[in-house]
Formats: structure tokens, sequence, C-alpha cells
């Protein structure tokens, strides 16, 4: 990207793999990367428009950006998107760990087998796969991982979302042991818990008068957008801002939740 919008100096030319970046805070995120000069993968699923546009939209700024498809629900596919994100760029400096879905809403005492094991292993056990896989490139030269965890993992999620509410609990738990792990190998871990962002994701899950509810309970007076979370990505992937900062959680929420 042009050098005019790089502001964080050390992140410029980092290769750094945002997974879910082909929409909402993924995308977001993945652009704000790129705009600090860094070289993007967008990791995405489904949404191979999104992810191909953003690519080219990047690309057209003058940065460096890959699209990489892969199902991070499938531990396999994790290993096969490390290592096209490395192949390509000769390494990897950061993780973003930030795919998920509810998968529809439905009260957990109702959710057959299938659907708990669909949410726990699209949001929980993604992030373990994908850090398995992630380690071996990034401690070759020290590096970081933002885990994308959510205000429902202290709230216990609204009505119909209390599964992947826990799987966001697993994820802000799995950040602060991870943290403690592997700074031996100078990788720093973190994560961002956002509130209620307007993204497709609500757009999928919540109806106008769920995020009319929903931003009345916010003190700022209104829902975030994807663009208002990047600053807190991006401050933990940067040493120079948060190089003494370990294992935490960044609430961006608007005051909708203080702990």
């Amino acid at each position: 990207m042009p050098s005019s919008r790089i502001v964080i100096p050390d992140l410029a030319g980092k290769a750094i793999l945002v997974t879910g970046g082909s929409t909402g805070i993924g995308a977001a995120v993945a652009l704000g990367f790129a705009e600090q000069g860094a070289r993007v993968a967008i990791g995405y699923h489904a949404s191979e428009a999104p992810a191909l546009a953003l690519q080219r939209e990047i690309e057209s700024r003058g940065g460096e950006a890959l699209a990489v498809r892969g199902d991070v629900a499938d531990p396999d596919e994790c290993d096969r998107i490390v290592a096209e994100t490395a192949a390509e760029f000769g390494r990897l400096n950061g993780l973003v760990n930030n795919a998920g879905l509810m998968l529809g809403r439905i009260p957990s005492f109702e959710a057959d087998d299938e659907r708990v094991r669909a949410v726990i292993d699209l949001n929980a056990r993604s992030v373990v796969s994908m850090t398995r896989a992630a380690v071996p490139w990034l401690e070759r030269q020290g590096g970081f991982i933002i885990n994308t965890t959510s205000i429902a993992a202290r709230n216990g999620g609204g009505g119909g979302a209390v599964l992947y509410a826990a799987a966001k609990g697993f994820v802000s738990t799995l950040t602060h042991g991870n943290a403690k792990e592997l700074i031996s190998k100078n990788i720093r871990v973190n994560a961002v818990a956002p509130g209620v962002i307007a993204t497709p994701f609500h757009e999928r899950y919540s109806d106008a008068e769920m995020m009319e509810t929903l931003r009345r309970t916010v003190p700022l007076g209104r829902v975030g957008t994807p663009e208002e979370c990047v600053g807190a990505y991006l401050f933990l992937a940067s040493e120079a801002l948060s190089g003494y900062i370990v294992g935490q959680i960044i609430e961006v929420n608007g005051g909708q939740l203080m702990p």
C-alpha cells in the first residue's frame, strides 16, 4: 500500500494470515494490515467473491494479498491454509484467528450433537488447529497471534446464542493459556472481543428489532462498525506499541460491557 498510509512502521513487510478475512471484521482487519504495508493472506471458506474482490482492492492500492480458501473447522485444512500462506510469502509473522459463525439461533438444550459439534469445531477447535499449524512458522522469527473472541464470552450470549458464547469463552481462556505457553517461543498471544458490530454476522442472525434492543444497551448509543475494531488488532500486532502486552483481551463494545 502507499507509504503515506503507513503509521505503524514495524508492521510493514510482515506476512499476516487473517482467517474469516473476506467479510465483516476480518475484511476490515485484512485491509487495515495491508494499509500498514503488511502482506496479507485473506482466509475464506464460502465467500469467494468478496475475498477475491478484497485481494484485488489491496493489490490495486499497491499492496500484496493472497486469497486462501479452506474450512478452518477441518484440522487438515488448517495445515494447508498455513502452508499455502507461508509458501507464498516465505514466512509467517502473524495469525489472526477471526473465523467464526453462530450457525443459527437455537437454545443450547435443543441442539443436537451435530449442531453442537459444528459450532464448537468452527468457533473453538479451529483456533487450536490454526495455532498448532502456525506456531512452527511464527517461532522462526517471533510473531503474534490475535484471537477474535466476543462480548458473548462474558455475558453468555443472547437468545439462541449460548453455544456460540460458550465456544467464544473457550477462545478467551485459550488466549490466556496459549499466551503462557508460547511466550517462551517469542510469540505474543492476545485477543479482541467485539461487541455489537454491524456485519454480515448480524445481518444473518439478528433482525431489526433485536438490533435495536441491543443498540439501547450500548452507552455510546449505536452499534459499532468493523473499521472501529481494526485499531485494536493493529495495536496488538505491533511490537513497538504493545510488546509488553501478553494474554490480554481488548473489549471493543462502545461501553456495553465494562469488565
